[in-house]
């Protein structure tokens, strides 16, 4: 099944002094409700992260669901954001679907800075663990 919803907002946001890249959209203009939450950490990972498998980009859902890597198919036609996550993810997440469709009904030049930035935060990190599809 795919779990589908209106993206009420979208933003994105680069840190100044390198230590994040985030992107994400959410259900309700106060940010809440379903919310798809795209980060990756410093520009080089540390040697922990290498070894806990952070390395990667990381997906947080609104109850701080987390998951690493996790993003097999990403794209963005129109206002329509489909992403497919890997299976095993769903628990650590706290999803019931892998297949996540998105209306996004936010103004233009934050869905243009989400297009944007959202590339940057799929491509981060060990190529084993990138989508092997971003149609952004």
């Amino acid at each position: 099944m795919t779990f589908r919803f209106v993206a009420r907002v979208a933003g994105a946001e680069i840190d100044p002094d390198g230590y994040f890249v985030e992107a994400g959209v959410a259900e309700r203009g106060n940010g809440t409700g379903f919310v798809l939450m795209f980060q990756h950490g410093e520009d080089e990972p540390d040697k922990q992260e290498v070894a806990l498998g952070f390395d990667t980009h990381c997906l947080v859902t609104a109850d701080q669901g987390t998951a690493y890597g996790c993003v097999r198919e990403v794209a963005l036609t129109g206002n329509v954001l489909r992403v497919c996550l890997d299976p095993s993810s769903l628990a650590a997440l706290g999803l019931q679907d892998a297949e996540i469709e998105a209306t996004l009904d936010a103004p233009a030049e934050d869905v243009a800075r989400f297009r944007e930035v959202l590339p940057q935060v799929l491509e981060y990190g060990r190529p084993d663990a990138r989508p092997v599809r971003i149609g952004i």
